[in-house]
């Protein structure tokens, strides 16, 4: 099941994509590209109808992403954070004598 849900998410990403890039922008965009879309969708042009479409389809894909993650967590029960196993690393040892820093040079006197 996670499988098909998997694969209508990314038909589902495709067609998203798509159904953005094809709308009017204020630099048209690629709809310039579609041909003559005004006789297609009527007077006002494909803005009502492909807003209407990008919408149901953002709901659609939201709803698919929302139950991957519920079948997702059924199947495996168990977090991928939680399988992590932490190996116990090894840490050099440090001199037991710390380094004794340069001696200061003296300040000159002045006469």
């Amino acid at each position: 099941m996670t499988s098909v849900l998997l694969v209508f998410q990314f038909i589902l990403t495709a067609i998203l994509t798509i159904a953005v890039l094809l709308q009017k922008s204020s630099s048209i965009g690629l709809g310039a590209y579609s041909g003559s879309n005004e006789s297609l969708f009527g007077a006002k042009g494909p803005a009502g109808f492909m807003a209407k479409f990008t919408f149901i389809l953002a709901i659609v894909f939201v709803a698919n992403t929302l139950t991957l993650g519920y079948f997702y967590n059924q199947d495996k029960k168990v977090s991928l954070a939680e399988e992590i196993k932490i190996e116990k690393s090894v840490v050099p040892t440090a001199p037991t004598t710390a380094p004794l820093a340069p001696a200061a040079p003296e300040a000159p006197t002045t006469k």
